[in-house]
C-alpha cells in the first residue's frame, strides 16, 4: 500500500492544464465497438480505468493502439469475443457500458453484473429494461447478463430514475436500431452531450442530447471519426475547491467554464473572485473563507462528485453548511477521516452539518473512494503539520503545495514522472488485438510498451530545510521562470 505525506497550510498558487474527463472517455471508448473503420480518441485522460478498459476491449478483439500523445486508435474490425468478464467489471463498474453496443452491432453479449459499490447501489435494471424495450432477449446466468436480438428495434423508453451509465447504453445500442427511439427521464451531463456528439461525428442520428429527451435514429452502420474528449469539470472543481480552502490562487486552461457553473457560483458565494474566458478559469482567494450550504442533484445542479470536496472547504469556513446527498446514499464515508482531523461534522440521514473550526491538525487517515481521496488531499492541504494519507490517489499538478509520497514498504526514490501538462511518451510498439496492457491480468510486464503508462509520483527524500523552502520559493515562480530554474511540474489526473 502507498501513503502521501503532505505539509500543509501554504496557499495553493499555480496554473494547470485540465485533462480529459473520465467519465467522457470511458463510454466513447465502449463506442468504437459500433464500428469496424478506425475511431481515433484524443484528450484521453490518464487513469488506470481508461486503460482497464482498452484492456477489456482488447480482450474481446478490439485492435488497441496508444499514440506518444495518449491518444487512442480503436479498430473493431474482428471482435471475436463478445464477453465482459467479471474479473474486469468489477474493478471498473463502466464496463457495463460494453453491453448496449455489443448487442447492437454483433446481436450479442455477455457482461457479468458489477459487484458493488463503496459509495452506494448502482443497479443496472434500466440498462436491462431499455434493451428489452428495444427487442433483445436477456437472461441472467450465473452472475452474467446474456443478449441476443437479430437487431434491436427503435422504442419510446421511460427511465424512473436519471441514470447517466443507463442513458449511455441505451443511446449507443439504439444508434445501431432498426426505427426510431426515445429516451424519456434522460441524463443531462455534459459527459452524456460528449459521447452523443462522438456518435454523431460516427455518422449516428441524434437530437436532444443535453435534454430531458434523447430522440435517436437508428442507422445501418456507423463509420470511424476523429474525436476530442471533453475536459474533465469534476478535475477541475477540484483543484478549484483546493485553491479557495488554502486561501490560495489558480488558472485552469482547456476548460470549459460553462460546464461547471454550479460550482462557480457556490465558489463565489464561499468568498473567492472567478474570471473565466473561453477555454480558461481563474480564480483568487483574498478575503474570509465563508461556508457554503450545498444539495447534490443531477445536473446541472450541484454534482454529488463534489460534495466531498466542498466538505472538506467548509471544516475551516466561518460559519456553519448544511450539506445533503441525495444521488448516493453512503457516501459520507469521508467524515470519520475528516473528524480526526479535527473536523466538527455531523450527520445524520443524508445530510451533514459542518461548522468550521479553527484549523485542523495533521493525522493519518485513510481514504475509502476517489472523491472522498480528493477531500482527504485538500484537508491535508489545510492542515498544519505533516499528515499521512494511505490508500490514494495523486493530484496536486502545477500548484505549490509540499507532498512526497512513498510505497508504505519501501523508502522513497526517484522515478519516472506523469508530467501533467506534457505527459511521457508511450515506449514501443503499440499492444494490438488481444494482448492487454499491465493491469488486465495479461502477461504483459507493468509498464510494458503500447499501454497507458501508470505514473510513479515517489520522490526524493525532503532533504534539508534550505533545500525544502528552495523548492517551495520555484514552485511559486511564472512558468517561464520555472524552466530556468529546473523546476518539473507533476500530479495525477484524479
Amino acid at each position: 500500500m502507498d501513503k502521501l505525506v503532505i505539509n500543509g497550510g501554504i496557499p495553493l498558487d499555480g496554473e494547470i492544464r485540465v485533462s480529459g474527463a473520465k467519465n467522457a472517455a470511458l463510454p466513447i471508448l465502449c463506442a468504437g465497438l459500433l464500428t469496424a473503420e478506425p475511431l481515433r480518441i484524443g484528450n484521453v485522460p490518464h487513469l488506470k480505468d481508461v486503460t482497464t478498459t482498452l484492456s477489456l476491449l482488447g480482450q474481446m478483439g478490439v485492435d488497441v493502439s496508444v499514440d506518444d500523445r495518449l491518444g487512442v486508435e480503436l479498430r473493431a474490425a474482428k471482435v471475436d469475443h463478445l464477453e465482459a468478464p467479471y474479473e474486469m467489471v468489477k474493478t471498473m463498474r463502466a464496463s457495463i457500458l460494453v453491453l448496449g453496443p455489443m448487442v447492437a452491432r454483433f446481436g450479442q453479449a455477455r457482461v457479468s453484473l458489477p459487484g458493488g459499490c463503496a459509495i452506494g447501489m448502482r443497479p443496472v435494471n434500466l440498462h436491462i429494461k431499455g434493451l428489452q424495450a428495444m427487442g433483445a432477449e436477456i437472461d441472467i446466468e450465473h452472475g452474467y447478463v446474456v443478449a441476443k436480438a437479430n437487431r434491436l428495434k427503435g422504442a419510446r423508453i421511460f427511465m424512473d430514475l436519471v441514470t447517466v451509465t443507463g442513458t449511455e447504453n441505451l443511446m449507443m445500442a439504439a444508434a445501431l436500431a432498426d426505427g426510431t427511439t426515445v429516451l424519456e427521464n434522460a441524463a443531462r451531463e455534459p459527459e452524456v452531450v460528449d459521447l452523443a456528439n462522438c456518435l454523431i461525428a460516427m455518422g449516428a442520428r441524434i437530437e436532444g442530447a443535453g435534454t430531458d429527451v434523447i430522440t435517436v435514429h437508428g442507422v445501418e452502420k456507423l463509420h470511424g471519426a476523429d474525436y476530442r474528449v471533453m475536459p474533465d469539470r469534476i478535475e477541475a472543481g477540484t483543484y478549484l475547491v483546493a485553491a479557495v480552502a488554502t486561501g490560495g490562487r489558480i488558472k485552469l486552461r482547456d476548460m470549459r467554464p460553462g460546464i461547471l457553473d454550479a460550482v462557480l457560483e457556490k465558489l463565489r458565494e464561499a468568498g473567492a473572485t472567478i474570471e473565466a474566458g473561453e477555454d480558461w478559469i481563474s480564480l483568487e482567494m483574498a478575503g474570509p473563507l465563508k461556508s457554503v450550504s450545498v444539495r447534490t442533484a443531477p445536473y446541472p445542479a450541484f454534482p454529488t462528485d463534489m460534495q466531498a470536496q466542498f466538505m472538506a472547504m467548509n471544516v475551516v469556513a466561518d460559519g456553519a453548511a448544511t450539506m445533503t446527498e441525495t444521488i448516493f446514499e453512503n457516501r459520507f464515508m469521508h467524515v470519520q477521516e475528516l473528524r480526526r482531523m479535527g473536523a466538527d461534522i455531523e450527520v445524520e440521514g443524508n445530510t451533514a452539518v459542518v461548522r468550521g473550526v479553527k484549523e485542523l491538525q495533521g493525522a493519518t487517515v485513510m481514504a475509502t473512494d476517489l472523491r472522498a481521496s480528493a477531500s482527504l488531499i485538500i484537508a491535508g492541504l489545510i492542515a498544519q503539520g505533516r499528515r499521512w494519507w494511505t490508500a490514494f490517489t495523486t493530484w496536486t499538478g502545477a500548484t505549490s503545495a509540499s507532498r512526497r509520497s512513498c510505497p508504505s514498504s519501501a523508502p522513497a526514490s526517484g522515478g519516472p514522472t506523469d508530467e501533467r501538462h506534457h505527459h511521457r511518451p508511450v515506449q514501443g510498439p503499440h499492444f494490438r488485438g488481444n494482448q492487454a496492457p499491465p493491469g488486465s491480468g495479461g502477461h504483459r510486464p507493468p509498464g510494458g510498451p503500447g499501454v497507458l503508462p501508470q505514473a510513479d509520483h515517489r520522490h526524493q527524500s525532503a532533504g534539508s530545510t534550505a533545500d525544502h523552502r528552495s523548492r517551495h520559493r520555484r514552485a511559486h515562480l511564472c512558468p517561464a521562470r520555472r524552466r530556468r530554474h529546473g523546476h518539473r511540474r507533476q500530479g495525477r489526473a484524479l
